[in-house]
């Protein structure tokens, strides 16, 4: 899930060969890694190959936005995500409720080193408005997870160092230092823990562009699914400078449901029920 092209051997490549799993089930992270920048990435690339494989996915959630005094709003969101390999993932978010934002959906093209691609359908204007490359930075929906954020984190996006272990409630964690490498993020650099077990990461500091602390996400109740794939239940985004938060929710996680890429074309946003 997290993710730079800093080595010229194609990476997704040799994990369709098997080469790099070879390697991976015989060496542990850091043993080839001489570098903290190299082990960083290892341990990037070994998420990634953890987490390939499901087709697609989905989900529904409950978003609860909370303001600096500690009111909240609450909102249904159906989740749809299609796996692209050779290229970052398609995504779609549909809102239930409330009832003035019912309908409103939201279309997520990932990729790895050009510009992502995102789309929002606002019901009330019968509108597609496309998400601008210089706003991904800004709120998405009211809450504080910006455009950005909802990408898929694709390894090519960032670089990487390798900072310190770390043990966060009794696990163990790497701690490993992303920064972006495409134009237009409101970051220069995220702190990952990441589960040295599962994989996946449990605690996410994000810096702005002052490089001053200004979210963190924490990414809790991991549950195992297909025997392989580790998904939150829930997920908090607290914002330090406006003091508000965002929970996410997570249940009814699905996969290989039979969706394609026609699910996640522009029309499908109009087509949402």
């Amino acid at each position: 899930m997290f993710m730079s092209d800093i080595l010229t051997i194609n990476i997704k490549q040799l994990n369709r060969t098997g080469l790099l799993l070879s390697l991976s089930l015989l060496l542990p992270i850091g043993a080839y890694a001489e570098t903290a920048e190299q082990k960083g990435l290892a341990i990037a690339q070994e998420i990634e190959r953890r987490d390939t494989g499901w087709g697609d996915q989905t989900a529904s959630l409950r978003m609860v936005l909370r303001n600096r005094h500690g009111q909240e709003s609450t909102r249904r969101i159906r989740s749809k995500t299609l796996e692209v390999i050779g290229d970052g993932d398609k995504a779609i978010s549909i809102f239930d409720s409330p009832r003035d934002i019912k309908g409103t959906a939201f279309l997520s093209y990932t990729h790895a080193l050009k510009p992502d691609d995102q789309w929002l359908y606002l019901p009330a204007l019968k509108r597609i408005k496309r998400i601008s490359s210089n706003n991904k930075s800004g709120p998405f929906m009211g809450s504080e997870f910006s455009y950005e954020d909802l990408s898929s984190q694709e390894v090519e996006k960032y670089t990487y160092k390798y900072l310190r272990d770390e043990t966060i409630n009794g696990r163990d964690n790497f701690v490993v230092e992303r920064k972006p490498q495409y134009k237009h993020s409101g970051y220069t650099r995220l702190i990952s823990w990441v589960d040295k077990e599962m994989y996946q990461p449990v605690k996410i500091e994000f810096y702005d562009r002052k490089k001053t602390l200004l979210k963190t996400l924490q990414i809790n109740e991991h549950k195992q699914y297909e025997g392989k794939y580790w998904r939150p239940s829930h997920m908090r985004m607290d914002n330090h400078l406006t003091k508000k938060s965002t929970d996410l929710y997570w249940e009814n996680y699905r996969f290989n449901t039979g969706l394609s890429a026609r699910n996640f074309d522009r029309n499908s946003l109009k087509r949402t029920r």
